[in-house]
């Protein structure tokens, strides 16, 4: 399985971030490929969403359905997919609170398997998903900085 690890600065309180990250039917508002988010499911510490991303290289969308697992006393969110285009997809947000704003970490192991890939395809899928990782923490860090 293949693994994309991005973290950011961000100059705004822990409880912010977190409760941006948090609030995922939002992201299609402030992130460009994110078409959709749709809570299915939905308790204190666990949710259960449906997704659909835009790939422009691909010219195509991807879709699952993910369950989350949030604690909001740790400032986590570990995730993993339960169906969808992916083969698997699963990783850890954390949310820690630091002398010059919020380290916001975000980890996603995934593997897409598809006959006959080669390397080239798999090298550019992986730079897709380490983008689509700096991008979101991006999104986040420009909504919680905004206000």
């Amino acid at each position: 399985m293949a693994q994309v690890n991005s973290s950011i600065i961000i100059e705004a309180s822990v409880q912010k971030v977190y409760d941006i990250a948090r609030d995922i039917e939002r992201f299609p508002e402030f992130m460009d490929d994110v078409v959709e988010v749709e809570i299915l499911e939905q308790t204190d510490e666990r949710q259960v969403s449906r997704w659909v991303a835009r790939i422009e290289e691909f010219n195509r969308t991807l879709e699952w359905t993910e369950k989350d697992f949030w604690n909001a006393q740790d400032r986590t969110c570990r995730f993993e997919m339960l169906e969808g285009d992916f083969t698997a997809y699963s990783g850890l947000w954390t949310f820690q609170e630091g002398e010059e704003g919020t380290l916001a970490q975000l980890t996603v192991d995934y593997e897409y398997a598809v006959p006959l890939i080669g390397a080239l395809i798999k090298k550019l899928l992986h730079r897709k998903v380490q983008e689509n990782c700096d991008n979101m923490l991006e999104a986040i860090k420009a909504e919680a900085e905004r206000e």
